[in-house]
């Protein structure tokens, strides 16, 4: 954390956005303040955090908000994809409703949010890995159709949620850095996109090619 009064050197936004009941609360709990609840309610419309750390010697503020997963939410909440430059779509590896949605919320997150933004899929609760409705195969494969990064989450057990904030966390910083650094007066867009990325970040019991181990934070 940021001491009082600590020069911060970017702020990023980052939603939180998937059906309800995924453990989108508990990620963000577990993230911003190592916390979990098992009395957790369903999150009344939205709702942020913030939390700072260094990345590559720079203080980075994320504030994470967290998008109420209930449909009659959603026309609130579209507003606050506005101005987000990461987001963790979560779905529940234990509801595969939940994770057939998520073509839904990427149509809608996409349709709202800057088009550079840096996505992460996150498929929650490997805790509950005897009940699980989702295969590691089928997300990955679908993150891989849609260049989003990809990760499997325990908020109970503090598995990997770490490793998804930062990782999203890192690429929007080095984005915002090869703009800053490539900025093209001429207007040859050259500044960097994330088109094309297909770039998987592994999660348990999942073995990724050594060529991409280079992209797993570290």
């Amino acid at each position: 954390m940021a001491a009082v009064g600590e020069k911060i050197d970017y702020v990023f936004k980052v939603v939180l956005i998937g059906d309800s009941a995924v453990g989108k609360s508990q990620i963000l709990a577990r993230f911003a303040r190592d916390e979990f609840s098992l009395d957790s309610k369903a999150t009344i419309g939205v709702e942020f955090q913030t939390r700072t750390l260094v990345i590559q010697h720079k203080s980075v503020k994320a504030q994470i908000w967290d998008t109420a997963g209930q449909e009659r939410y959603r026309a609130v909440t579209s507003a606050y994809y506005r101005g987000a430059v990461g987001a963790l779509l979560v779905y529940d590896i234990t509801k595969r409703q939940s994770f057939d949605h998520i073509p839904r919320w990427l149509e809608e997150l996409r349709s709202h949010a800057d088009k550079n933004i840096v996505i992460m899929l996150v498929g929650n609760k490997t805790d509950l890995e005897d009940q699980r409705a989702v295969s590691t195969e089928d997300a990955s494969e679908f993150a891989q159709k849609e260049n989003l990064f990809f990760l499997e989450t325990s908020a109970l057990e503090a598995r990997n949620v770490e490793t998804a904030f930062q990782t999203v966390l890192t690429e929007i910083f080095n984005i915002v850095n090869k703009k800053t650094v490539v900025s093209d007066p001429q207007g040859n867009g050259n500044a960097p996109t994330l088109s094309g990325k297909k770039i998987v970040i592994p999660g348990p019991a999942q073995e990724i090619p050594k060529n991409k181990m280079c992209c797993q934070a570290s």
